[in-house]
């Protein structure tokens, strides 16, 4: 084993790929992302969104959130489900957020991986986790088809976009209540 690695059997602490297999950090990188993570977390526990909930899912680089659908949309009610994988050199490097709830949007994988602007080319140290679930939360109102995982469904919001709100609809009522 190198000084560089070392294996691990089950959570590393980091939110990762599961591989077992963890670049060994510097005590210092943990520490500061871990008392950076602790610290939005006490800032979202104090003042969290409308409709929005998150916290620690056995550690604290791996959160769960709820977002409840917004009124006036077609995932209104329903209640969504993400898990949140903080990467060991958080802030630096943006979260992961996966739907565990199934949903039809443009923004969301089959696999639940969310493609947003702020998960990637627009990341900035200066945000918190309270603008990633502001960002993911805004999607249901305002989904961005042309940053899209799933082509059939970005075409179809921008063609037919009462038939998109319908299918929507029915994914909502099947699988978020």
């Amino acid at each position: 084993m190198s000084s560089k690695s070392l294996s691990f059997s089950g959570n590393s602490g980091c939110g990762g790929d599961g591989s077992g297999v963890r670049p060994w950090p510097s005590s210092t990188s943990v520490s500061a992302s871990g008392k950076r993570i602790q610290k939005e977390m006490m800032e979202f526990n104090a003042d969290p969104p409308s409709d929005c909930s998150a916290g620690p899912k056995g550690n604290l680089y791996h959160w769960i959130s709820t977002i409840i659908g917004p009124p006036g949309s077609p995932y209104e009610g329903g209640i969504f489900f993400q898990d949140i994988i903080f990467p060991c050199d958080y802030p630096f490097k943006p979260p992961k957020v996966v739907f565990k709830t199934r949903i039809y949007h443009c923004n969301v994988g089959s696999d639940g991986n969310v493609s947003l602007d702020i998960l990637s080319r627009s990341w900035s140290p200066a945000l918190t986790i309270t603008n990633v679930l502001l960002a993911v939360k805004s999607m249901f109102t305002s989904p961005d088809p042309y940053n899209s995982p799933v082509p059939n469904i970005a075409r179809l919001y921008l063609t037919d976009k009462a038939k998109h709100d319908q299918i929507a609809a029915e994914f909502t009522r099947r699988f978020a209540r």
